[in-house]
């Protein structure tokens, strides 16, 4: 080789050589950005596996006290339905009556008046009387008029039982509360001539006016108790069935 000759691909060749292995080194240096990729992977990782354990614990947790929760507002429903149904027997009879949700006492009994009037009739009602002694006849004939009043001495026990499969009202019977005189006739007054009437007579006759307008009466206490179930009713009507009963047995007379 001369002088001033340049060695023919030489110089190419150490430069392509350079060239190449720059490329190759570049090609292997990491990108600056993709060391914070690795960072905030497990990052996420871990974010997403928070979430999805508070979301279980919640499941859980809604699935554990379902159970309770479902108890609670049946019984606060029920307690509801106590409530409304003291509310009827307030505004018909002055009366709250005793309740009980599920077996246990949620009101007790209380009254501000002893009896409540029901139904009032008319009654009307004779009676005659015939004595004779030794020929002798007297005789005394009475009309009576009285007003007879029927219904509940609210002394005695009401109550309330509520459950989930029906409301029981337990009511006492009703009976005859007062027979008032309103008016009396005499329709006939004969004495005999010496079988004479005597004060004694006339009060007895007086008094067996009143008994005979209570046994002519005998059918109003079973109408009193219809009328006042009815109206009962009308003021409570929920959602599931309701029983009326009267359970003790009916009052003498």
């Amino acid at each position: 080789m001369f002088w001033g000759e340049q060695p023919p691909f030489m110089p190419f060749g150490c430069g392509g050589r350079y060239f190449f292995g720059l490329m190759e080194l570049s090609q292997n240096v990491p990108a600056p950005g993709k060391p914070h990729l690795r960072l905030g992977c497990p990052l996420a990782a871990a974010l997403i596996i928070l979430i999805l354990a508070l979301l279980a614990g919640f499941f859980f947790f809604r699935a554990e006290t379902w159970p309770a929760r479902t108890t609670q507002q049946s019984v606060t429903e029920l307690e509801r339905l106590g409530r409304d149904a003291c509310d009827a027997f307030v505004r018909l009879a002055h009366l709250q009556p005793r309740v009980t949700v599920n077996n246990r006492v949620y009101l007790e009994q209380t009254t501000t008046i002893a009896e409540l009037s029901v139904l009032a009739r008319q009654v009307e009602v004779e009676h005659e009387m015939l004595h004779s002694w030794a020929g002798s006849t007297k005789r005394i004939k009475l009309h009576g008029t009285f007003s007879v009043k029927t219904g509940f001495d609210l002394r005695k026990k009401f109550t309330v039982k509520v459950s989930p499969t029906e409301v029981l009202l337990e009511l006492p019977h009703a009976k005859i509360l007062s027979i008032e005189q309103e008016q009396v006739e005499v329709l006939a007054f004969e004495n005999g001539f010496w079988n004479r009437i005597s004060p004694n007579d006339i009060e007895n006759e007086i008094a067996t006016l009143p008994q005979l307008a209570r046994q002519k009466s005998v059918a109003l206490p079973a109408e009193a108790e219809r009328i006042f179930t009815q109206q009962l009713l009308k003021q409570f009507h929920p959602g599931q069935p309701v029983r009326a009963i009267f359970p003790a047995p009916p009052p003498a007379g």
